[in-house]
């Protein structure tokens, strides 16, 4: 059998320069997932290929409702739904126990196709139609008013039905973050928050049984959590009071991060990412400053996704091509880009070698297959040398990328489940040029389509 030529590497020594933070840990294969190995996956099922672990998704979420539920009477998860849309997942994390999360008509759509009952929705969101508010009005969901014009909305569709309407206000808060989210929600610290629970009360058409407050997204410091928790704490008494209403619910959100390493982020994310313990005690022990309330403890909700699922997620890929760039690294060219994996334009995701390797490790640029400069998988990585059709797991990435994934120069990839006693299942198919075409109309003025 002919060996793999191993090129020379020139690589330059730099004395006392030691990372003050130790070394690195050593690169390791990881030729199996979940104990189903790669080379067997890819071939049933090809590359790229999105794998999930549905021991992970059943392990995170009962590691979060742990956290809280020790600490605090009545705790119920909602699935974000925006974070991964693919049913199988949502159905994971159904089956656990979790509501759903949705921010649009067509996620409130997808909510109910998977057989999710109306009372268990959350209707979030900047934009939900007239249509849309008296559907999800009728099957009994719950929705968070936006903005004073949804608030209007509301008013017009208890008109109309001859009742008065239950509702909570998305709330937008300073809770110490270099970059409110105050976009979203009524403001609280200007009087706006406020003035709208008024408004509605006194229409005398509007029943309002909650706050929802999502502060932001992928959180490292808890504190800031505990700020909002108590900020929400004094609101809710101090309306409760001045409007004689009775809060049956707060939403604080979602915003936990994962294991995943932020592009600006010195240390790994697997070092510094808070545990959901840390999260827990920091919301928990400020809300309990409500249990002297004559209705006790209203229902602490939380809309948890990236920390959820994101661990649960592998990519497997391939190396197409191997080049010597300019600037003294080696480029490395995978089968998959951003097209299916958006989050590596946020992330550093770990990058690591398929099958066993020798050699020496090198500073390597990853791409995609686009033809696009911006197609980067990782800028810079120490790799051990890559040949063609070697493979790489890339992680974690459950988050987000098959929701945001599309169909740009190449189609997106097929995506498995692996379950609790390894059985590995198929729960999207790769897409083929007919699913790109199916929606199209070509006008017969423009000639044949569909042609091969």
């Amino acid at each position: 059998m002919k060996e793999r030529y191993e090129r020379p590497i020139i690589q330059p020594q730099q004395p006392y320069q030691m990372n003050p933070f130790g070394r690195t840990a050593a690169l390791e294969a990881m030729t199996a997932i979940e104990s189903v190995a790669v080379s067997e996956l890819v071939a049933q099922y090809g590359s790229p290929l999105f794998v999930f672990s549905e021991r992970s998704l059943r392990h995170q979420y009962r590691a979060a409702r742990r956290a809280f539920t020790v600490r605090y009477p009545k705790v119920q998860f909602a699935w974000s739904y925006k974070t991964n849309y693919l049913q199988s997942i949502c159905a994971v994390f159904h089956q656990e126990g979790a509501w759903a999360e949705v921010v649009s008509e067509f996620e409130y759509a997808m909510a109910r196709r998977q057989g999710i009952a109306g009372p268990h929705i959350i209707f979030n969101g900047p934009f939900k139609s007239k249509a849309a508010l008296c559907r999800a009005v009728t099957e009994g969901a719950i929705i968070n008013l936006d903005c004073t014009d949804e608030l209007e909305t509301m008013l017009d569709i208890a008109d109309d039905l001859g009742r008065p309407l239950t509702v909570g206000f998305r709330v937008n808060l300073d809770a110490g973050l270099p970059q409110s989210w105050n976009r979203f929600g009524f403001n609280l610290e200007n009087g706006e928050a406020r003035d709208a629970v008024r408004l509605a009360v006194e229409s005398g058409k509007l029943i309002v049984r909650g706050l929802h407050c999502h502060v932001g997204t992928f959180i490292l410091d808890p504190e800031v959590y505990r700020r909002q928790a108590k900020k929400l704490t004094v609101f809710t008494q101090e309306i409760e009071a001045d409007f004689g209403i009775e809060l049956t619910y707060l939403d604080l959100g979602g915003g936990f991060a994962s294991t995943n390493t932020l592009q600006a982020q010195y240390l790994a994310g697997e070092q510094i990412t808070p545990s959901f313990d840390q999260y827990a005690e920091a919301i928990c022990s400020e809300l309990l400053a409500l249990q002297s309330r004559p209705a006790g403890f209203p229902l602490l909700i939380l809309e948890s996704g990236r920390a959820l699922v994101d661990e649960a997620g592998s990519l497997i890929a391939t190396v197409v091509a191997t080049k010597p760039l300019p600037i003294g690294m080696r480029g490395v060219v995978l089968d998959v880009g951003l097209n299916a994996l958006y989050t590596a334009t946020w992330y550093r995701h770990q990058v690591i070698p398929a099958q066993s390797f020798s050699g020496f490790m090198e500073e390597s640029v990853v791409y995609g297959p686009l033809c696009m400069n911006i197609d980067v998988v990782r800028d810079t990585v120490m790799l051990p040398p890559l040949g063609l059709g070697d493979r790489v797991l890339i992680k974690p990435v459950g988050a987000y990328n098959t929701s945001q994934w599309m169909q740009w120069i190449q189609a997106r990839p097929a995506v498995v489940l692996i379950s609790e006693q390894g059985e590995v299942d198929l729960i999207r198919e790769r897409e083929t040029i007919e699913d790109l075409a199916h929606r199209e109309r070509v006008p017969s003025r423009l000639g044949q389509s569909g042609a091969s």
